[in-house]
């Protein structure tokens, strides 16, 4: 079994390399190792693989992409909500009924998660929420999902927070 944070790391470079590939760049030439020659039409049909595949995901496969959708999903019980922001953050605001695993202690908390729950994850931006759904993905967690509008999208509803400042 692979060590949570290596893990952790090997998804964000494999993102680097995806997102900072050189523009223009096709799928194929951002995930096959530069040491591997691929031909013109391998390279066509590992793009087209890709871009179907991607094309044909639920536009709620890993996230939870408003704040109606999140509230329906919390009131039916059934869901773990983690903040995986700093603790300093979430004491100056998260949302009810959230607990706070940081990102970089994810890891010591796969036990605390229960497999038979959808676990839905936020923060700040969705930066640390997306790579956190991964990483619980990769750890063969199939029922995770970001909040994607974070937790600003959540205040910028109007929807409370809660906060234990000095608690």
């Amino acid at each position: 079994m692979y060590n949570f944070r290596s893990l952790l790391l090997a998804v964000a470079l494999s993102l680097c390399l995806l997102i900072f590939a050189p523009q223009g760049a096709s799928a194929a030439t951002a995930i096959v190792p530069p040491d591997v020659t691929v031909a013109a039409g391998e390279a066509a049909a590992i793009d087209s693989a890709v871009e179907q595949y991607l094309s044909n995901l639920p536009g709620d496969f890993h996230a939870i992409r408003s704040v109606p959708a999140l509230k329906r999903l919390l009131a039916s019980g059934n869901v773990s909500l983690i903040d995986v922001r700093t603790p300093a953050e979430y004491r100056a605001g998260h949302i009810a009924g959230a607990i706070n695993r940081p990102l970089n202690d994810l890891g010591r908390h796969m036990a605390e998660i229960c497999p038979e729950r959808e676990v839905v994850l936020y923060c700040s931006s969705g930066f640390r929420s997306a790579m956190g759904v991964m990483a619980l993905q990769l750890e063969g967690r199939h029922q995770v999902k970001g909040f994607a509008p974070s937790i600003e999208g959540w205040k910028a509803a109007g929807e409370p927070v809660v906060t234990t400042e000095g608690v």
